[in-house]
């Protein structure tokens, strides 16, 4: 990858994580692994089409990928250079997310 392509690469990256909730899903999915959008309504307190609508756009990015158990959808983080990013911006140890 040439240098300024990187830096376009991680520019979108920081674009599509500069929401409030986007953050807290991100930062969910990487603490409890994978998820179903029922439990992410739970935690955020957001309603269910926000939530899925935020997804979308994570999963758009590269940020997460969805995998089919069943009749359920899960969610889990498919970019590592994510939670290096979230465990400096939290403070948090990598050690302690799941899924990476």
């Amino acid at each position: 990858m040439e240098t300024g392509d990187l830096y376009q690469s991680r520019a979108e990256l920081l674009k599509v994580l500069a929401h409030p909730l986007r953050l807290q899903i991100v930062r969910g999915l990487l603490r409890c692994g994978c998820r179903n959008v029922g439990c992410m309504v739970s935690n955020t307190g957001q309603s269910q089409p926000c939530v899925s609508q935020h997804l979308a756009k994570l999963k758009a990015a590269g940020v997460v990928r969805a995998v089919r158990a069943g009749n359920e959808v899960l969610y889990e983080i498919s970019d590592p250079a994510v939670a290096h990013l979230m465990a400096v911006l939290f403070e948090d140890q990598e050690e302690e997310y799941h899924g990476i």
